[in-house]
């Protein structure tokens, strides 16, 4: 069952929905080093259903006086100064990746975009550390509201991990491209509009409209 009426500000009361992973050297956003990130933003189709749209994705390069753990970049395989990497100063990303979410917000008729992430308060924390270190001020993001498809994915397949959770739902999972902030964004932006979605089909969006007696009951 599809509802092609509803809109993507209608369904997330004007929340836009950026999905976003950062790969980081360490866990502290206060002294770690962001060394990658991705966002897909999503929209719906006409079928009603949700799907991704757009993409951003850029190397960083580490800030000045970051701390680099070396068991982090052993874990997901990036050399932090490594030419290669095309990495680019940490203010301009960030600048840039509000302006491209500002753009498609806008244009989706929403008021503020909120994170969608897996394990969605590390992401947010790195994102919100990086904003406030640059003293970006027009920021779209919303300061701590998130949604977090760890959440979801325990509730909608029983599965806490990402590879898991996209196996149970048939979504396509290379481990050996995990680790990467592109392929991992894109994949939790296919599980997250996979679960919007069969929630949608199992009859669970809309919401059914009050009867009288309810409406009644309310103005009492």
């Amino acid at each position: 069952m599809s509802h092609i009426g509803t809109s993507l500000a209608e369904r997330f009361r004007g929340y836009f929905p950026v999905v976003i992973d950062v790969e980081t050297a360490g866990f502290n956003a206060q002294t770690d080093a962001i060394l990658e990130i991705a966002a897909v933003t999503l929209r719906i189709n006409a079928d009603g259903l949700m799907e991704p749209q757009t993409i951003f994705h850029e190397h960083v390069a580490p800030f000045e006086g970051a701390n680099i753990e070396k068991a982090a970049i052993e874990f997901n395989g990036i050399d932090p100064f490594c030419a290669l990497r095309g990495a680019i100063d940490e203010a301009s990303v960030f600048k840039e990746l509000c302006k491209h979410v500002r753009k498609a917000q806008k244009e989706a008729d929403c008021q503020r975009s909120v994170i969608v992430a897996h394990n969605a308060t590390f992401d947010q924390s790195f994102v919100n550390a990086a904003l406030a270190r640059h003293n970006i001020k027009r920021t779209p993001f919303h300061p701590f509201v998130s949604f977090d498809t760890t959440t979801l994915a325990a509730l909608c397949l029983g599965q806490t991990v990402l590879v898991k959770a996209c196996e149970a739902a048939q979504i396509e999972f290379k481990q050996s491209e995990a680790h990467s902030a592109l392929y991992d964004t894109q994949k939790t932006a296919e599980l997250f509009c996979w679960m919007v979605n069969r929630y949608q089909a199992l009859g669970g969006w809309p919401l059914p409209a009050p009867s009288n007696d309810e409406i009644d009951t309310d103005q009492k």
